[in-house]
């Protein structure tokens, strides 16, 4: 059964370590992540941006996919089934189809617009039962074609989202999604700081977990984040593992064409990517 992540999320605060988000695109990404958690006893938050959401045909098919690994695989750990980057409208059509938690991205407008969009978000994520995760200030990079440079955001501005009701607020730290570039200036700790003393106990998300470095990873754990969100990584360990794959010939022999042979080194490789970052955000054996 799909839980809302206030609980796995206040437990890793206090715990001082975080849950991965790992984006889902397809059966094979959900089949692999949650095969994954199961194995390692971490909870787990499948992401859905909506770009992915309509690529999946819609969010009843996802929640319809999920639900029906949760009970075949049979899943024990705790797993949140999140919107990630949500619209307004998004969001609401995401509670609508049964999602457990939601994501309301309200970062590019005025402060006063993004908590009247949160505020009436709050209210009907309570009377449901369902998380829900608020932004402060441009993120970098590129999601779903939205770019922003890495900027940080105004810890005042955290607090008075902080302050609405949410389960978990995403700030810009400097941080990108996507591939960082050369030049990168690393995460603005200062600013991690600052901003989990205005917002104490609520658990802080990072996005744009891929291509941080570890060490990176662990300060901003014992600074407050609790939720790091992991796509990109998967989706270049799938293509370099397929692109394997088909260079080597095997889709040519046998019956390497057929589907199941051809993404199974896909799935295999985000299997040991999702692991790989559970072990280092330190979620592992933490659904016992």
């Amino acid at each position: 059964m799909l839980v809302s992540a206030k609980e796995m999320l206040t437990k890793a605060k206090a715990g001082k370590y975080a849950v991965g988000q790992f984006n889902i695109n397809n059966l094979e990404w959900t089949k692999a992540i949650l095969l994954t958690a199961q194995e390692l006893k971490s909870p787990v938050i499948l992401g859905v941006s909506e770009g992915a959401g309509k690529y999946m045909c819609g969010y009843k098919t996802i929640v319809g996919m999920v639900n029906g690994m949760l009970e075949e695989l049979n899943i024990t750990v705790p797993v949140a089934l999140h919107l990630d980057h949500g619209s307004y409208e998004g969001a609401k059509a995401c509670i609508e189809a049964g999602f457990s938690s939601v994501m309301f991205d309200g970062s590019h407008y005025p402060i006063e617009e993004n908590i009247a969009k949160t505020t009436e978000l709050v209210k009907i994520c309570e009377e449901k039962g369902l998380s829900l995760e608020a932004e402060v200030g441009s993120i970098g990079g590129e999601e779903d074609g939205v770019v922003g440079a890495g900027e940080c955001a105004d810890p005042d501005e955290c607090k008075a989202i902080a302050d609405l009701g949410i389960t978990m607020l995403a700030a810009g730290i400097g941080n990108i999604h996507g591939k960082y570039p050369e030049n990168w200036a690393g995460l603005s700790f200062e600013t991690l700081d600052a901003i989990q003393q205005k917002t104490g106990e609520m658990p802080l998300v990072l996005h744009g977990g891929t291509g941080i470095p570890s060490d990176m990873i662990k300060k901003a754990i014992s600074l407050g984040v609790a939720k790091i969100n992991v796509n990109t990584e998967c989706q270049l360990s799938f293509a370099a593992a397929t692109r394997e794959y088909i260079e080597a010939g095997k889709d040519q022999s046998g019956k390497g064409f057929d589907p199941r042979k051809l993404l199974a080194p896909g799935f295999e490789a985000i299997k040991a990517t999702v692991k790989e970052k559970m072990e280092l955000f330190g979620s592992v054996n933490k659904a016992e």
